[in-house]
């Protein structure tokens, strides 16, 4: 436990835990740091002040078969409380993240997750093979970017499509998959069942929303690739409702859900907890505020203790519900 949690107590008279499992793994915090917001995790871990208590793990970089330059520029541009962005999935390739920067993470740290990319079923499965001979600790499958022009958006936005890529991966590793939901289909729901049908251990819910910027000057879009996924607080009312809507479907089956979405604080990761998410994903937040997770730890850990919960676990998906009344109609 961290020394701003130390002096916490629970029910029990002791701090409450923040430990949480996750897909077979035992993290020490349920915050998650989001692929694209950390790099490849070398960039936060030398950050004043983290460890392994403050983040649970590091989703990497989105990692494709062979390198790419992205998209061209602007790629990052700010909105009214939030960020879009359409990087374009720059990164060396597979190869050169599995032998050149994992070697260089500290696995004893922290739990580091792979981020899958690719534009064809079969990239995704050699991205996976190669990732599956390699430390990494559990792969999310990125079936639902919305700044590339192939793969990532028609993959996620079609139920169908998302189940065959994870089936695709599912047969060519064991270790743990996450599938990334897109919030930018018809019914998450139902692609959230098909891609648990199809080997999915656990659901990210969810990636960014497709958003765009217009500069009045020149009358041309702000973003260099026209589109890009919309960050930040903006979607927070968003992203909650379809975790909820997604637990509903995941949580009888036991299958666990990052929820992400405009984090900034520890209610607004209490929020997504009590929906029906194990773990909270930050990620727009650490562009501002690098140390957001030692707060957002501390303040879990103080509603549990005032609230009589002696772990996160206890509080995953208890939303009290409304009872719900019909009366007659007067209209």
């Amino acid at each position: 436990m961290s020394a701003e949690t130390d002096n916490v107590m629970g029910g029990s008279g002791l701090p409450p835990s923040l430990a949480v499992d996750f897909c077979g793994l035992r993290l020490a915090s349920p915050i998650v740091l989001l692929s694209g917001c950390v790099g490849f995790g070398e960039e936060y871990t030398r950050v004043e002040g983290f460890s392994n208590t403050h983040v649970g793990a590091i989703v990497l970089k989105g990692t494709t078969g062979e390198p790419r330059l992205g998209n061209p520029a602007h790629r990052v541009y700010e909105t009214p409380m939030g960020m879009l962005n359409a990087i374009g999935l720059q990164n060396p390739g597979v190869d050169a993240v599995v032998d050149r920067i994992l070697p260089t993470l500290d696995f004893g740290e922290t739990r580091f997750i792979a981020n899958v990319c690719g534009s064809t079923i079969d990239e995704y499965v050699r991205v996976t093979r190669r990732f599956d001979d390699s430390p990494i600790d559990a792969m999310e499958i990125n079936i639902s970017c919305p700044n590339v022009k192939e793969g990532g958006v028609q993959f996620g936005n079609v139920p169908e499509m998302s189940a065959r890529v994870v089936a695709a991966c599912r047969a060519v590793t064991r270790k743990p998959l996450i599938t990334k939901l897109s919030p930018n289909q018809t019914d998450i729901k139902e692609s959230a069942r098909v891609c648990i049908e199809a080997g999915s251990d656990g659901l990210s819910v969810i990636n960014t929303m497709m958003g765009m910027a217009i500069d009045v000057k020149t009358r041309r879009p702000v973003i260099g690739n026209v589109q890009g996924g919309l960050s930040g607080p903006a979607i927070k009312p968003i992203a909650l409702l379809k975790v909820l809507q997604v637990a509903e479907v995941a949580r009888p089956l036991g299958i666990p859900i990052i929820g992400q979405g405009g984090i900034q604080t520890a209610e607004d990761a209490l929020e997504f907890i009590i929906a029906g998410a194990t773990t909270v994903g930050v990620g727009t937040a650490l562009f501002y505020d690098p140390l957001a997770c030692t707060k957002i730890n501390a303040g879990i850990a103080e509603y549990l203790a005032a609230s009589g919960f002696a772990s996160v676990g206890e509080l995953v998906g208890s939303l009290e519900r409304p009872a719900r009344k019909i009366e007659a109609c007067t209209c």
